[in-house]
């Protein structure tokens, strides 16, 4: 148990939670795979998802299809496409579950070494391009979901007055320990008021 919750913002989430509300029976899963894109989670949403029947269900998803997109292995319009597959089959196999769409974030990689070795400005601004609508899309699909959004670009855009870019998140994409704290906690608020044992 001291690694099935793996170590990043779930894990995060799920000590504070634990930790809070001893008396809910809590329990918690996490099926997040680094790497993942939307089809992935397409291809094993079955048996990682809907066979749990989980009461929250919280998904964060996106920055790994961006480079699939740049490099028009697929569109922005089918990564929309497969999303709404998704959430359509949660909708319609769980229509009591509360679903929560975290929003796909990015900043500015300033470190020593690329974060791939043919990055360049304009790949970077194309990321930055691509992620940028995806959190439009996102934030729509929550909407017409009825889904909880928890807008996180511009925490990270806040933090970064606190700190450089890197102290959160170190090539831009993958958070720093710090960074994973500051995704758990705007997790935290962002679902407290829609989830009844959270406010009581």
């Amino acid at each position: 148990w001291n690694h099935v919750m793996g170590h990043g913002y779930a894990y995060l989430i799920a000590c504070r939670l634990w930790f809070d509300y001893v008396n809910q029976d809590l329990m918690f899963y996490n099926r997040g795979i680094s790497g993942n894109t939307i089809k992935d989670l397409d291809d094993r949403w079955q048996q990682d998802t809907l066979d749990l029947k989980p009461d929250v269900l919280s998904i964060l998803i996106g920055v790994n299809d961006s480079h699939k997109i740049i490099d028009n292995i697929y569109s922005l319009e089918d990564w929309k496409d497969s999303y709404i597959q998704v959430l359509d089959r949660t909708k319609k196999t769980l229509p009591e579950t509360r679903i929560v769409l975290c929003e796909p974030f990015i900043l500015p990689y300033k470190g020593k070494e690329p974060a791939r070795k043919t990055w360049t400005k304009e790949l970077a601004e194309s990321y930055q391009n691509v992620i940028s609508k995806m959190q439009v899309i996102v934030r729509q699909l929550a909407a017409d979901h009825k889904a909880i959004f928890i807008e996180l670009q511009e925490a990270f855009d806040n933090a970064c007055k606190k700190a450089p870019a890197e102290y959160w998140i170190w090539d831009g994409i993958h958070p720093m320990p710090a960074g994973h704290e500051l995704i758990a906690r705007e997790w935290i608020d962002g679902v407290k008021e829609e989830l009844d044992f959270l406010s009581e």
